[in-house]
C-alpha cells in the first residue's frame, strides 16, 4: 500500500511521460520482429508430453534476406523449479531485431521431473529446431544455445554432452556454441557433496539423491578438446557458488584449449545479469552477434 501511495505522489505529467517512453520503446523493439507462439516440440501423444512445458516460441525478423539466419535457442532459469519462456520475450525481440532467429523454450520442472529429464526436453527442443527452423528463416547448421542461471547450466550441458543428441538419433551434436549467462549447475556433483550453504537440501528435489545423477548433468565432467566456442559471463556480485564454479569451469576450458571467453561483469548481481539483456547495446549481445556471425 505504501508503494501505491508513493505512486500517486508522482506528478501526473511525469508519470505519463515515463509510460509513453516505455510504450514507444516496446513498439520499437517489437515492430521489426514476428513472434510465433506455443509451438510443441514433442509429439502430443508422447507419454511424457506437457502441453504447458514442452512448447517454444520463435522470433524472426519481419524483413527477410536471401540467406538463412543464425539461430539462438534460449533456455530460461528459475532454480530448476520455476520460470517461463514468456518472461524472456525481450531477448527474442532483441535477437530478431539484430539478425538472429531466436527460439525461447519451456521445459518440464521439478518436482514433476529431475534435471536429466529437463536436459532431455532441452535437447528435444534443439532437435525440433534442426528439423523446422528453416521454415522460419533460420539456418539449421548454425544453432547456438544460450541460457541464464539454471538455463545457463543446461545450455552448457547441451554443448558438451553429445549423447543427449545421439540418443535422439542425431549423428552428432548440432550445437555450434554456447552463451551461458551467470550459469548455475556447472558442477552439481561437487556442490551437492559439500552442501556448504544454508538450505542446499532443496536442490535434492531437482537433482535427486544419487551422486551419479548429479555428475551426469554437470557440464564440467564432459568437456573435450573438440567442444565448440563458449562465451561465459559471470556477475561480479553473483552467488558465491556460481562465481566459484565459473572459475573452475574456465580453468578446465583453458587447460583443454577449448575456445572460449570468460567475462566477469563488475557489480552485477544474479538477476541483473539477465535483465540487462533488455538493452540491445549490452556487451553480451555484442559478443554473441560476433560469435554467431549475425549481420544486423
Amino acid at each position: 500500500m505504501n508503494r501505491l501511495r508513493l505512486l500517486w505522489q508522482v506528478p501526473a505529467l511525469f508519470f505519463t511521460a515515463v509510460l509513453l517512453v516505455f510504450i514507444v520503446n516496446e513498439c520499437a523493439v517489437a515492430s521489426p520482429s514476428k513472434r510465433i507462439k506455443d509451438i510443441p516440440y514433442k509429439a502430443a501423444d508422447a507419454p511424457d508430453f506437457s502441453a504447458e512445458r514442452n512448447i517454444l516460441d520463435v522470433y524472426t525478423p519481419k524483413k527477410k534476406g536471401n540467406a538463412p539466419l543464425p539461430v539462438v535457442v534460449f533456455i530460461h532459469g528459475g532454480n530448476w523449479d520455476s520460470g517461463s519462456k514468456n518472461i524472456y520475450w525481450f531477448i527474442g525481440r532483441r535477437l530478431a531485431k539484430q539478425g538472429v532467429v531466436a527460439v525461447i523454450i519451456n521445459y518440464r520442472l521439478s518436482p514433476n521431473v529431475l534435471v536429466p529429464d529437463m536436459a532431455d526436453d532441452c535437447a528435444r527442443a534443439v532437435l525440433w529446431t534442426t528439423q523446422h527452423i528453416g521454415e522460419y528463416g533460420g539456418d539449421p547448421s548454425l544453432i547456438y544455445v544460450m541460457g541464464h542461471s539454471a538455463g545457463g547450466g543446461l545450455a552448457a550441458l547441451l554443448t558438451v554432452k553429445d549423447d543427449l543428441f545421439t540418443n535422439l538419433g542425431l549423428p552428432k551434436n548440432p550445437v555450434k556454441g554456447a552463451i551461458p549467462d551467470d550459469p548455475a549447475g556447472l558442477d552439481m556433483a561437487d556442490y551437492l557433496q559439500k552442501m556448504k550453504y544454508p538450505n542446499d537440501e532443496q536442490y535434492l528435489t531437482s537433482f535427486g539423491k544419487d551422486p551419479a545423477v548429479w555428475r551426469s548433468v554437470s557440464p564440467v565432467y564432459f568437456l573435450e578438446k573438440s567442444d565448440p566456442n563458449m562465451l561465459i559471463y559471470i556477475g561480479g556480485r553473483s552467488y558465491p557458488s556460481i562465481i566459484d564454479a565459473g572459475r573452475v569451469f574456465d580453468k578446465k576450458l583453458t587447460m583443454l584449449d577449448i575456445p572460449h571467453t570468460y567475462t566477469r561483469m563488475p557489480g552485477k548481481k544474479h538477476v541483473p545479469m539477465v535483465t540487462q539483456l533488455f538493452w540491445k547495446n549490452n556487451l553480451i549481445y555484442k559478443d554473441l552477434l560476433k560469435l554467431v556471425g549475425a549481420k544486423s
